[in-house]
């Protein structure tokens, strides 16, 4: 769901909260919560606090991204910017990891590796809530979406509030960003995939049928690459990660091929 507002928004396919460092960001208060001595021992048991610590590292870091936009009118570049900043809050994790206990770099590791089996019937709650909340901001923003794949001026002509409607796209994908990032660690893929394979079976621009088609994809995906996660008769779990990328990319790629285009 995430993916699909970032490249409306964008009107660039190869957006995603991942992309624009959402998820780097997430991952970057985490990472401060778990390794900072006194401060991770008193905070990271809370749940609704970890969640919120994502939500706000992922907030901030797209904040930082639409400040360069005003500036920057190249998607290109901006998705560029995104990369590097990214790249720069990853930074600043191997550093925490460098000077941090060996204790908390195989807890934060073990993180980052992504898992659905993980969670409690309490953080199910809050990740709920916080997903039904992101997707009530992506229903509410659908005239809005629309607008913005023909444009900006086209969006003010039908009386959309272009400031508005970016700062509720702004937080509906950081809450969902932030959620997941937060209760089942920083799952690749997905984000950027998902909405391409969703338009390719439905043939679609209009986000009253991309969004339920979107979460339902959405999904599915994750169910199957939960499936195949396991090994029968064993209690190995293999990383949801390396599930969904190597799942999942050749199966974009061959979907590609095969229609000969991807569009928004």
């Amino acid at each position: 769901m995430g993916g699909l507002l970032m490249q409306t928004l964008f009107r660039n396919p190869l957006a995603g909260p991942d992309v624009l460092g959402l998820s780097s960001g997430a991952s970057l208060v985490v990472a401060l919560t778990m390794m900072i001595p006194g401060f991770g021992s008193s905070l990271f048991s809370h749940s609704f606090t970890l969640a919120l610590a994502a939500s706000t590292g992922s907030t901030v870091i797209f904040l930082i991204v639409l400040g360069f936009s005003q500036r920057v009118k190249d998607n290109v570049s901006l998705l560029i910017i995104g990369l590097m900043i990214g790249a720069a809050t990853s930074s600043i994790v191997s550093v925490l990891q460098f000077m941090s206990r060996a204790e908390d770099q195989q807890y934060y590791l073990v993180w980052t590796f992504g898992s659905l089996s993980s969670l409690n019937w309490g953080e199910i709650q809050i990740l709920t809530l916080g997903t039904l909340v992101g997707v009530a901001i992506s229903i509410f923003s659908v005239k809005s979406l629309n607008g913005w794949l023909l444009g900006d001026h086209y969006a003010t002509s039908l009386g959309i509030s272009l400031k508005n409607s970016r700062i509720l796209i702004i937080i509906g994908t950081s809450i969902l960003t932030g959620s997941v990032t937060a209760f089942c660690g920083p799952i690749a893929f997905v984000g950027i995939a998902v909405p391409h394979l969703t338009r390719l079976v439905i043939d679609t621009t209009n986000h009253k049928l991309l969004i339920p088609a979107v979460i339902m994809c959405g999904a599915a995906m994750m169910l199957l690459c939960d499936i195949l996660s396991r090994f029968p008769g064993s209690t190995t779990i293999l990383p949801i990660n390396a599930v969904t990328a190597l799942i999942g990319a050749p199966v974009v790629v061959w979907v590609i091929l095969r229609s000969k285009k991807v569009r928004l």
